[in-house]
C-alpha cells in the first residue's frame, strides 16, 4: 500500500509563483494541511510496523514530512525520485504573468511542461515508474510518499494504467492525499482544523 500526499500549501502556491524544483515553504494554512494528513494516516494505518515516509529532497516536502513524522513517530527517508517537475527559467514566475506570454501553452493541461529549458512529461515519468516498480510487492508494501502536485499526478496515474490524457486531468489537492492499493487509487479528505 501507498499512501500518497503532496505536501500543504506553500507561500509560493499562496502568491501564485510557480516553484517547480525551487526551494518554497509551507503557510501556516499548509502545516495545517498536512497535520490533517498525518491525523487520517495515524486513524488509516493503525499499526506502524514496517512503514516508511520518503520524501522529496526539497524544502516543502521535508516540511511536511516532518509534520507526519512526528506525528506517526517514524523517520524520513528523503527520496530524489520523488521531487516535482522541473520548469527551467519558468520557476519564481507568476502564474498569471507566463498565461500573458504564452496563451498557446497554457491552453493546455500539460502547461507546465511548456518551459523551453524545462523537464518534459518523459522525464517525470521515467523518474516514478521505476521508483513504483522497485518498490516491494503488495501486500508487503508500506510506504507514505511525501511529493508533488505534478509528480504526484503521474504517479497515480503510472500505478493505475492510465493514458497520458487521463493523467493529466487528475486534479492536485492539498486537503487530501491518496492512497494506491491493488491498482487502484482512493482519494481520502484531509480538512484542517480551524485553530
Amino acid at each position: 500500500m501507498i499512501y500518497l500526499l503532496r505536501h500543504g500549501q506553500t507561500d509560493y502556491n499562496r502568491d501564485g509563483r510557480l516553484q517547480g524544483q525551487t526551494d518554497s515553504q509551507l503557510t501556516s494554512l499548509g502545516m495545517a494541511q498536512v497535520q490533517a494528513m498525518a491525523n487520517v494516516l495515524a486513524d488509516q494505518i493503525g499499526d506502524l510496523e514496517g512503514w516508511r515516509i520518503l520524501a522529496s529532497p526539497l524544502r516543502r516536502t521535508r516540511q511536511s514530512a516532518a509534520i507526519v513524522s512526528r506525528t506517526l513517530r517514524l523517520p524520513v527517508e528523503i527520496d530524489p525520485a520523488l521531487i516535482e517537475v522541473g520548469c527551467g527559467s519558468w520557476e519564481n514566475r507568476m502564474y498569471a504573468d507566463l498565461r500573458v506570454e504564452h496563451p498557446e501553452t497554457f491552453a493546455s493541461r500539460e502547461w507546465v511542461f511548456g518551459s523551453p529549458d524545462g523537464e518534459r512529461f518523459e522525464d517525470v515519468d521515467a523518474r516514478v515508474r521505476p521508483w513504483l516498480a522497485n518498490l516491494p510487492p503488495e501486500p508487503e508494501r508500506k510506504i507514505i510518499a511525501v511529493s508533488h502536485g505534478i509528480a504526484g499526478v503521474l504517479m497515480r496515474g503510472a500505478y493505475q494504467g492510465l493514458s497520458r490524457e487521463a493523467t493529466m486531468e487528475q486534479d492536485t489537492p492539498q486537503d487530501a492525499l491518496f492512497r494506491l492499493w491493488g491498482g487502484k487509487v482512493e482519494r481520502l479528505a484531509c480538512v484542517p482544523v480551524a485553530a
